[in-house]
């Protein structure tokens, strides 16, 4: 595959996390090695993502899906091997990530935009857009420490989404605010899948796979068990229905 046709490339990816089972005392952190088991979450996976694409990933609770996502998107990092992307991305986990509890919601805005690529002009041109999806009020401009748990997470919401991104990372469980929130978001996310845009998405309501998605992720202990298209979420209901 050309790499200029490209958003996704990974490298022999592992992620592998310390298990503690005890707490240990300060005599023992001097004296002896605590006890510690390792956790292989991503076992050395290979991945290329096409530019325009849209990836469903699926797989039972613990294989690795979200840390998959969370890879790519660099929230976290790979113990070995290498991930490359091309474009914008904007991830759509850990929504409130970033936010400083002093600032104002507008202050997080640019900071937050910043990060995201967006310079403090198109920030500045895009922030009615935010605030009117956002529909916080006059939390606007308040501290963030004022917010809610929900307000917070609509606002990053807001802000990924005005971002334009050319790769989206979507994880089922984003819930963002009430009903009404709820509808404009998932409005937003089914114009994106319209689009040109690369889309991964990990999802266990294998109808949305279905209908969003062409290319299809097996996953399972860290690993991707199978790749292919729609008659995969056959194969994997069939197989955790036995």
């Amino acid at each position: 595959m050309k790499q200029n046709n490209l958003a996704v490339k990974l490298v022999n990816i592992s992620k592998i996390y310390q298990l503690h089972h005890e707490k240990p005392t300060l005599v023992e952190n001097i004296f002896r090695k605590n006890s510690r088991e390792k956790f292989v979450a991503i076992d050395n996976i290979n991945l290329e993502i096409e530019k325009g694409e849209k990836v469903g990933i699926i797989g039972p609770n613990g294989s690795g899906k979200t840390t998959l996502l969370k890879l790519i998107s660099g929230i976290a990092t790979p113990n070995q091997g290498k991930v490359q992307t091309w474009g914008k991305l904007v991830s759509l986990i850990d929504l409130s990530a970033g936010f400083h509890p002093e600032l104002t919601g507008i202050e997080n805005v640019y900071q937050n935009a910043m990060l995201l690529g967006m310079n403090r002009k198109e920030t500045g041109n895009k922030l009615k857009e935010i605030a009117d999806f956002a529909d916080i009020g006059g939390f606007f401009d308040a501290p963030m420490y004022t917010y809610s748990d929900g307000m917070k997470l609509r606002l990053g919401f807001s802000v990924a989404i005005a971002a334009e991104p050319d790769v989206l990372i979507l994880d089922e469980g984003v819930a963002v605010g009430d009903e009404n929130f709820q509808k404009k978001s998932s409005d937003k996310i089914e114009e994106f899948f319209r689009q040109k845009k690369t889309i991964i998405v990990v999802s266990h309501w294998l109808e949305y796979i279905k209908r969003n998605c062409k290319r299809i992720i097996w996953m399972s202990e860290g690993k991707i068990l199978e790749e292919g298209g729609l008659s995969l979420t056959k194969k994997y209901e069939d197989e955790f229905s036995k």
